[in-house]
């Protein structure tokens, strides 16, 4: 269980203007987005402000990872971005301000807003055009690809902004190609994003038996990737294996024994787990707390609470446990057994562990040799 919580993933609007087919907000299990406010209020982000506080005084955080997430944040609008932002710019602890975001509205006026209060930013995106358009389109069915791109650029353009790149994994796409395409556009992070799937509800090409589809998509990235020079960009998942082998801890959700220090707080002020447990059930999220009146400390004292989850017993004798950890939590479910079981993607990290780790082993014994 980690000690205290590092990132708060404040859901600031709870709509989109995109209708991306895969998104695990909208398109999953939980619906929960249906009865929640569109905006985050200010007394909201004040309450939500008071608590992060409290939770840094307790734990001794001289810093907190601070993120603006949706929905899409950006359909606040300056006005209100401002606001929420001096909220969080103006805590006791200090706040290292993060938005993500489709990239529609990355407009001179919120850029400069930005640039007032030193926030970086993530930008949603999933290849060339073929690749992003198949998935993320408007709610017209039109792709989004050009005026994403476009927002991208702008925001590379000012300098110290550019956060990096999601991108959902789709295995129609050519792994090289959507990362060759994604660093044209020179981020300094790639995030590859397996889609949130289960045991009863498994992600596309996912099948029993059915090979190592999303490992060998991710083994193609890391050869590509790995053998550049000078190196090209950060890649999220590929670095994070490769500091687990080597001892280290991941600091990123879906790898690694230990669960990720990270807790939402909903439009509403909900306090809630990984959203991404949203994949699994209506409610799976939900932990009954809200900022007005709970500390974030309490998450840690519910019973069967996604923090409190260790790797699977059936993982423990795998020889990449301590790499892989059993997987993202939402990606263990199944419908009347919980969260209890290998994650849904199993085959295909151990794939790709194996791999990194044999590339890995090589390399060191060739340098110490």
């Amino acid at each position: 269980m980690p000690e205290s919580f590092r990132t708060f993933v404040l859901k600031v609007h709870s709509r989109c203007d995109l209708a991306c087919d895969h998104c695990y907000v909208y398109e999953s299990a939980d619906q929960s987005w249906r009865h929640r406010p569109r905006m985050m209020s200010a007394a909201i982000a004040s309450a939500t402000a008071a608590r992060i506080e409290e939770h840094a005084a307790t734990h001794g955080l001289r810093s907190v990872n601070v993120v603006l997430h949706g929905g899409e944040p950006l359909l606040c609008g300056p006005a209100h971005l401002r606001t929420l932002l001096a909220v969080f710019s103006g805590m006791s602890v200090r706040a290292n301000l993060t938005v993500q975001t489709n990239g529609l509205r990355l407009g001179p006026a919120v850029l400069d807003l930005f640039d007032e209060f030193a926030v970086r930013v993530g930008v949603s995106m999933d290849g060339g055009r073929a690749a992003h358009d198949r998935h993320r389109k408007t709610r017209t069915g039109r792709g989004s690809y050009d005026r994403v791109r476009a927002g991208v650029e702008a925001l590379a353009a000012r300098e110290g902004r550019f956060a990096g790149l999601l991108c959902t994994i789709d295995l129609r796409n050519d792994p090289v190609e959507v990362y060759e395409e994604l660093i044209a556009l020179k981020p300094p992070a790639i995030d590859f994003l397996l889609p949130h799937g289960n045991w009863s509800q498994p992600p596309p090409g996912r099948v029993p038996g059915g090979g190592t589809p999303y490992g060998d998509w991710l083994v193609a990235v890391f050869d590509r990737w790995y053998g550049a020079s000078p190196p090209e960009t950060s890649v999220r998942i590929l670095e994070a294996i490769l500091t687990l082998y080597l001892g280290g801890r991941s600091g990123t959700e879906g790898v690694g024994p230990e669960p990720a220090a990270v807790v939402v707080v909903e439009s509403d002020g909900s306090i809630e787990q990984s959203d991404a447990l949203k994949s699994a059930y209506h409610g799976a999220a939900r932990t009954g707390l809200h900022v007005a009146t709970d500390p974030f400390d309490a998450v840690f004292g519910l019973p069967g609470a996604a923090v409190h989850r260790p790797p699977p017993a059936a993982c423990l004798s795998c020889p990449h446990v301590r790499v892989c950890g059993g997987g993202h939590v939402a990606h263990r479910y199944r419908d009347g057994a919980g969260f209890d079981r290998p994650s849904v993607y199993c085959p295909d990290l151990y794939r790709l562990i194996g791999h990194i780790g044999s590339v890995l082993s090589g390399d060191l014994a060739r340098l110490c040799g």
